[in-house]
C-alpha cells in the first residue's frame, strides 16, 4: 500500500528581456532557457509517456514568460541562437584541432553541434515553434498540471495595494485561459511570499502608503478570484497557527486538535490558509515545501550538482562561451578543472535519481508509521535549475519520474490531484515570509534596492490618481492606448526580478537600467495621458513614443483600464488611499 504522495512542482519563470538586449543579458537568457531547460523538459514528459511511465508532475509558467515564449519575433531568434551555437562549437573543434593534442575535446565540441543540432530539430518540427502550445498539449493529455503566476511576477506582498494585487492576479488568470484554454486551479506566489490581512504600511517613509491601514490577506484576494491553492515554505508552517476546522457541511468548527485534525505543522500535511476566524470563508489551500529533501538538490554544499563528474557551470571557453569541464571540487580553481565526461556523468545522474526517490520513500513510509497517515512530499523548484544551472537535470527528472511511478511507496500527483485525495479543513494563520533568505523579504527590500520601492510606491500612486481623473472623461480609442501601454509599464516595473537581480548581484546594472527605462516610460505616458485631449489629438512626438513602447513591450494584448476597474471591485472597500 502506497505511504503517501509526492507532488513535484518546477517554477517557470524569466523577466520581459524580448526587445531588451542580446549578450550578456537580454533575449539570450530566454533562448538559454529554452534550449537546455524548456525543450529538455518536454523530451523528458513525453519519453516517460511513450515508455508508459504516469508520473505527473505540476509545472507554473509565468504568464510575462508565456507572452516572451509567443511572440512573433521570438521563434526566429531561437533558431538564430542555435544556428550560431552550432558554428561556435564548429569553430571550437578547429581550434581544438589546431591547439589540443588531446582529441576529447574535439570530441565534446562535435557534442555541442549535435546538441544545438537537436534542439533547433526539436523547435521547429517536433513542437511547431511553440513550447507553450507543447505544455497545453501535455496538460489536456494529463501529463502535466499548469499552475498560473501572478501576471509579471510582482513580489506581491510588497506592493503598496490590494488592487496592484488583485490586477497581478486577474492579468494573469486571463494569460492563463488564452493560452491553456481554461482557467487556471492553483497559483504559484512569486518567490512564494505571502502577507495575512494586517494594518499594513510600507517599510519605507512614502508618502500615501506610510500610515497603518488594512489590507486584505493574499489569500482572500486569490479566494475571490476564483484560486484555490498556493505553495509556501515549511518554515513559514512551522510558525503557522491554527484557526479553525472546515467542516463537512462548511461550517467553522474550532481549532481543537484530533486524531482526524492534529494541526501538527508539518510539510507532509495540506492545509487551508486565512488571516482570522472572520475571513476563514476566503480561505485557500496551500501545499507545503520540504525544505529537508529539497535541499539535497538545492544546497550548494551537499546538493547532487556539486558532484565532480557534472558538467561545470562557470568555467566556459573563452571564444564561444561553450562548458567543455567537469565540476571535479566545487571550490577548485578554474585551471584545475578537468575535462567532461558525459558517460561519468549520466551514470551520476542516475544513482542521484535513485537516492532521491529513497529519501522520499523513507519519509513517506516514517510518517505513516508514527502517525498512521498518508503524508503528501511538495518539491518545489526553479526549473532553470534543470538543464541550466545543473546540465544533466533532467536526466535526473527523467530516472527520479521513472522510479517514483514504479514505486510501491510513493505516488506521483499533480497539485491539484493531492488536494481532491486529501481534502484539507485544517485552517491555519500562515506568518508573513517567502521562500528567500531568512524566509522573510530581505532580499526584495534590502537598502540597496529602497529607491526602486520608493518608485514603485510613487507610480501606484499617480496611477491611481490617473484613473480617478480619466473615469471623468470621454474614454477614447486613442486614450484607452495610452492608459494600457502605461499600465503595461507599471505592472513591469513591479517585477521582482528587478530587485532581486540588484541584491544577488547576478545582472545589477542591466536591472537597474531597465528599472529605470519602464520607470521613465510609464512617466511619461501619465503625462501623455493628463494632458490629452480628444480634439487636439497626439503630438508626432507623443504618438511616436506611444507606438515604440507598444512595439516594445508588447505583452498582454488585451489589456485595458478595465482591468484595473475589476481589480478595484475585486477588493472592494479595501482600497488603502484617497486620491
Amino acid at each position: 500500500m502506497q505511504a503517501g504522495t509526492v507532488v513535484l512542482i518546477l517554477h517557470t519563470h524569466l523577466p520581459y528581456v524580448l526587445h531588451h538586449g542580446t549578450w550578456p543579458h537580454g533575449s539570450d537568457w530566454l533562448c538559454e532557457a529554452v534550449a537546455e531547460c524548456y525543450i529538455p523538459l518536454l523530451e523528458v514528459l513525453e519519453r516517460l509517456a511513450a515508455e508508459g511511465y504516469h508520473a505527473p508532475i505540476t509545472l507554473d509558467i509565468s504568464p510575462v514568460l508565456c507572452e516572451q515564449l509567443e511572440h512573433p519575433d521570438f521563434p526566429s531568434l531561437f533558431e538564430q541562437y542555435c544556428t550560431s551555437h552550432i558554428e561556435l562549437a564548429r569553430q571550437d573543434e578547429r581550434y581544438f584541432q589546431r591547439t589540443e593534442p588531446n582529441p576529447h575535446y574535439q570530441m565534446l565540441a562535435r557534442m555541442w553541434q549535435q546538441w544545438y543540432a537537436r534542439r533547433l530539430e526539436q523547435f521547429t518540427t517536433t513542437y511547431n515553434r511553440s513550447i507553450v502550445g507543447a505544455l497545453r498539449r501535455l496538460q489536456q493529455e494529463g501529463i502535466i498540471e499548469v499552475m498560473a503566476c501572478a501576471a509579471t511576477h510582482g513580489y506581491l506582498p510588497l506592493l503598496g495595494s490590494d488592487e496592484s494585487i488583485a490586477l497581478q492576479v486577474l492579468v494573469a488568470q486571463e494569460s492563463y485561459q488564452r493560452h491553456f484554454g481554461r482557467l487556471p486551479r492553483g497559483m504559484w506566489l512569486p518567490e512564494c511570499g505571502y502577507r495575512p490581512s494586517y494594518p499594513w504600511r510600507t517599510y519605507l517613509p512614502v508618502e500615501h502608503f506610510s500610515i497603518p491601514h488594512e489590507r486584505l490577506g493574499i489569500e482572500q484576494i486569490l479566494a475571490r478570484a476564483g484560486i484555490e491553492y498556493f505553495v509556501t515554505d515549511e518554515p513559514l508552517i512551522r510558525r503557522a497557527e491554527p484557526l479553525a476546522v472546515l467542516g463537512q457541511d462548511g461550517m467553522l468548527l474550532p481549532p481543537i486538535p484530533t486524531a482526524a485534525h492534529p494541526f501538527a505543522r508539518t510539510p507532509l500535511e495540506l492545509y487551508r490558509v486565512a488571516s482570522r476566524w472572520e475571513t476563514a470563508h476566503e480561505s485557500v489551500a496551500v501545499l507545503v515545501r520540504d525544505q529537508r529533501i529539497a535541499m539535497q538538490v538545492w544546497s550548494a554544499e551537499l546538493g547532487y550538482p556539486g558532484d565532480p563528474n557534472y558538467l561545470d557551470f562557470h568555467k566556459k571557453h573563452f571564444a564561444s562561451a561553450l562548458r567543455y569541464w567537469r565540476v571535479t571540487d566545487n571550490k577548485a580553481d578554474m585551471r584545475y578543472k578537468l575535462l567532461y565526461v558525459p558517460e561519468w556523468a549520466h551514470q551520476r545522474a542516475q544513482l542521484h535519481a535513485f537516492h532521491f526517490t529513497q529519501l522520499i520513500e523513507r519519509s513517506l513510509a516514517e510518517y505513516r508509521r508514527a502517525t498512521g497517515r498518508s503524508g503528501v512530499v511538495c518539491l518545489p523548484f526553479d526549473t532553470e535549475l534543470f538543464g541550466h544551472w545543473w546540465f544533466e537535470g533532467p536526466l535526473f527528472l527523467y530516472h527520479l519520474l521513472r522510479g517514483l511511478a514504479l514505486s510501491p511507496i510513493a505516488r506521483p500527483a499533480t497539485a491539484s490531484g493531492a488536494l481532491d485525495a486529501y481534502l484539507p479543513r485544517e485552517i491555519v494563520r500562515l506568518p508573513e515570509g517567502s521562500w528567500g533568505r531568512g524566509n522573510h523579504h530581505d532580499v526584495w527590500i534590502e537598502p540597496s534596492v529602497h529607491w526602486m520601492w520608493e518608485a514603485i510606491y510613487r507610480a501606484e500612486y499617480r496611477w491611481m490618481r490617473l484613473v480617478e481623473r480619466c473615469r471623468q472623461q470621454r474614454r477614447t480609442p486613442t486614450l484607452e492606448r495610452i492608459l494600457a501601454q502605461a499600465l503595461r509599464e507599471l505592472l513591469l516595473l513591479q517585477a521582482s526580478d528587478w530587485e532581486f537581480l540588484v541584491t544577488t548581484h547576478t545582472a545589477k546594472e542591466y536591472a537597474q537600467m531597465r528599472f529605470f527605462f519602464h520607470h521613465s516610460d510609464f512617466e511619461r505616458l501619465c503625462t501623455i495621458a493628463e494632458r490629452y485631449s480628444p480634439k487636439r489629438g497626439l503630438s508626432k512626438a507623443d504618438r511616436g513614443f506611444l507606438e515604440d513602447t507598444e512595439r516594445r513591450n508588447a505583452i498582454f494584448p488585451d489589456l485595458r483600464l478595465d482591468h484595473w476597474i475589476r481589480a478595484s471591485t475585486l477588493v472592494g472597500t479595501h482600497a488603502m488611499v484617497a486620491v
